[in-house]
């Protein structure tokens, strides 16, 4: 991993925490927003929990479920969770800094991520990486059936901490509501 390249993932989640308190502090929002951005963080929340069912870090190339579709099915559920924010928001400048955040760190951790498995698993991975998309899925699926979901890799995934920062995401929108400006 480059040094370079490598500074995009150590920054992502560092940087995460204060965009999600500005995004708070210039949120503006209404009982209808919060219920509608919880839908749609929801369906991310549906698309990472599958995805993280389904992947064994360094033991297998992931090609099944949701990977079937996308190469980076957790990114493109987080995606949907920062646009369940930014409507649940209902502020204009959350919304922009969200996207801002997206864009300067998520195209930079693909790529140093798509180099890691292209070294560990060469030719398996540029024989996946040829059919499936890298971010906007397919409605097809063009994996494998490989194996199913597991709650136990669900689990070692540590996937449950996005549905508990989905739901204090959830109850600091609503106290934000109900405290006002």
């Amino acid at each position: 991993m480059a040094g370079g390249q490598s500074f995009w993932g150590r920054w992502r989640v560092r940087v995460g925490y204060p965009v999600a308190a500005a995004c708070l502090w210039l949120a503006a929002p209404t009982p209808r927003s919060i219920a509608l951005g919880a839908v749609v963080a929801a369906a991310g929340l549906v698309v990472r929990g599958a995805a993280a069912g389904r992947l064994r870090k360094h033991e297998a190339l992931a090609t099944s479920g949701p990977y079937a579709r996308t190469r980076n099915p957790l990114y493109f559920g987080t995606v949907f969770l920062g646009v369940g924010f930014a409507v649940a928001s209902w502020s204009p400048w959350a919304a922009a800094l969200l996207v801002g955040y997206f864009l300067l760190f998520y195209p930079a951790v693909m790529k140093r991520e798509e180099g890691e498995l292209r070294e560990h698993y060469g030719a398996a991975f540029e024989e996946y990486a040829a059919r499936v998309p890298l971010f906007w899925p397919r409605l097809r699926r063009a994996g494998s059936a490989g194996e199913g979901f597991s709650w136990a890799i669900y689990g070692r995934n540590r996937e449950y901490q996005a549905l508990l920062g989905f739901l204090a995401g959830l109850v600091l929108l609503w106290l934000r509501m109900k405290m006002g400006r």
